[in-house]
């Protein structure tokens, strides 16, 4: 096993707690609320976010310092050898970016990985990391492997209100004004570096179900189809709507008999510009280590 750490941002989902458990290393990305900085999982809590968010708060995203990337990364460089660093997609946020140009000055020991991956995709790439790196890979060839897996996942997010892509200026008020008046549902996806317009739902049952169906879909066109050794992750997240996201579960395993379903929050930097209420459905190939 190779002396490598694990490092992320908590757009993965990954709570410190649970990082304590998985034996990563989560970066909490900071807030701008009401001109106050918040640190999420640290002194920003879901609920506190989603009420602050409820109550017109102005909320902006930002990204880690580089003074507390560095000291993170100078901490555990006393531990480790090396460190492999997966931030959230360089096209949803500057984080990446600027984690490879601070990477430039440590010769070759963190390596940041551009795998274009955001919320239970890229918690599934740190639980991928920690794998290739018991198998003994080095913190480079970690970073090789999953950027060259980088489109072998998909997400698509279903919105219960259009009001937070209006006021973050995404749509029109006119096209947000149409679209409540008809009580529409859009569907986003996330492939590769951005987050586009999918296919819009008249209700929410029919909104998941053209979820399920890209999925199936995406499957079947990309990840080599239905196999029985089920080598493909689901994953169900939400924003401040678990109750919806078990009853989902239930309906995605029985359309995926067998298959592992996560489900976790949908990253907070993502949920301030859908707001609560909304649905996401991903999954990624599972991958296979190098012998």
């Amino acid at each position: 096993m190779s002396n490598v750490a694990i490092v992320t941002d908590s757009n993965s989902g990954i709570s410190q707690a649970e990082a304590k458990e998985l034996g990563l290393y989560v970066l909490p990305m900071p807030f701008m609320i009401n001109e106050e900085t918040f640190y999420e999982d640290i002194n920003l809590t879901q609920e506190q976010f989603y009420e602050m968010l409820a109550s017109g708060a102005e909320i902006a995203t930002s990204q880690p310092s580089p003074e507390s990337v560095m000291e993170l990364w100078n901490s555990l460089l006393k531990e480790y050898d090396e460190i492999v660093h997966i931030p959230m997609s360089s096209g949803l946020s500057g984080s990446c970016q600027s984690a490879i140009m601070l990477a430039e000055d440590y010769d070759g020991k963190v390596q940041v990985v551009n795998n274009q991956r955001i919320s239970v995709t890229q918690r599934q790439s740190c639980l991928d990391a920690k794998l290739l790196a018991s198998s003994g890979m080095n913190a480079k060839e970690i970073r090789d492997f999953l950027e060259e897996d980088r489109f072998n996942s998909s997400i698509y997010i279903m919105l219960d209100t259009l009001y937070y892509l209006k006021k973050g200026g995404r749509i029109t008020p006119a096209a947000a004004a149409i679209g409540a008046m008809l009580r529409l549902k859009p569907v986003l996806q996330i492939q590769g570096e951005k987050l586009d317009a999918f296919a819009k739902a008249r209700t929410t049952n029919q909104g998941k179900g053209i979820m399920i169906n890209a999925i199936k879909n995406d499957i079947e066109s990309r990840f080599g189809g239905m196999t029985e050794d089920k080598h493909i992750w689901l994953q169900i997240a939400h924003t401040a709507n678990l109750d919806a996201a078990k009853i989902y579960k239930q309906e995605v395993q029985a359309q995926f008999p067998g298959y592992d379903i996560h489900i976790g929050a949908l990253s907070l930097s993502v949920s301030c510009h859908i707001g609560p209420g909304a649905l996401a459905l991903a999954c990624c190939r599972k991958i296979s280590v190098p012998r």
